[in-house]
């Protein structure tokens, strides 16, 4: 709240109405963790936000890795710079939560250097194997750089937000490589929700999925709890602002 100081002696009604007439109101300065990219915020959006962020607990402290897990680390795997968690570039593996989740809203912002790269969530995974089948990954993967083929043909559950190889995720939502993307993951029971920069892009109940051929590769979709974390693939990236609200 702004306080206005008290003066010692009380102004004439004239000089007061001058003031309000033509003293310029000071910007309000939004918080970062809401308003990332410093744009100006409005009241009713700021107390909204504010409002969603309710429950919500850091996953990341801005300096470390405590809570987290380096698991297959190759090359220099991740680290810590400028309040932000970052793949190195020919490196990676698995950086995952020490705790486990069942039910959760996991939200994060992400950023990829000019050529994109290719990187995941893994939700509800087990420490060992492979996230993307004995869990689950979330893709995340430049839109722009894999439509121009930089990863070759992909398949369309391969895209940005899909359930990777299972179900695809909607396309446009995500800005361009040197920017920062917001991305909220809800694992709801069955149900698993995607969305980027305030659109949904994927909504699936996993009891739709009905090919045998996927089911039996991708047992994970069975799990109803495990670690969160990032899936490495030797790109660099980085990430900020990462929290959790368990439900």
């Amino acid at each position: 709240m702004l306080r206005m100081s008290r003066s010692r002696r009380a102004l004439p009604l004239c000089s007061v109405l001058a003031l309000l007439v033509f003293t310029p109101a000071a910007p309000l300065a939004a918080p970062q963790a809401s308003n990332p990219s410093g744009s100006h915020v409005s009241l009713s959006g700021a107390a909204s936000q504010a409002k969603s962020e309710a429950g919500f607990v850091p996953l990341f402290d801005g300096q470390t890795l405590d809570g987290w897990t380096m698991v297959d680390k190759h090359g220099d795997g991740y680290a810590v710079k400028a309040n932000m968690i970052y793949c190195a570039k020919g490196g990676g593996g698995k950086l995952l939560t020490e705790r486990e989740y069942g039910d959760f809203v996991f939200r994060f912002e992400f950023r990829m250097p000019k050529e994109g790269s290719n990187n995941g969530v893994g939700i509800r995974a087990p420490l060992e194997g492979d996230a993307a089948y004995v869990g689950m990954e979330i893709q995340i993967l430049d839109e722009a750089a894999a439509l121009s083929g930089k990863w070759g043909q992909l398949r369309d559950a391969q895209y940005h937000g899909s359930i990777y190889d299972v179900v695809p995720a909607k396309r446009g939502a995500m800005k361009p490589a040197g920017e920062w993307n917001r991305e909220e993951i809800v694992a709801r029971g069955r149900q698993i929700t995607v969305t980027l920069n305030d659109k949904v892009i994927v909504d699936a109940n996993l009891d739709d999925v009905k090919d045998p051929e996927k089911l039996a590769k991708h047992p994970g979709l069975q799990r109803t709890r495990g670690h969160i974390g990032f899936l490495g693939h030797n790109d660099y990236i980085e990430f900020r602002n990462i929290r959790i609200k368990e439900l």
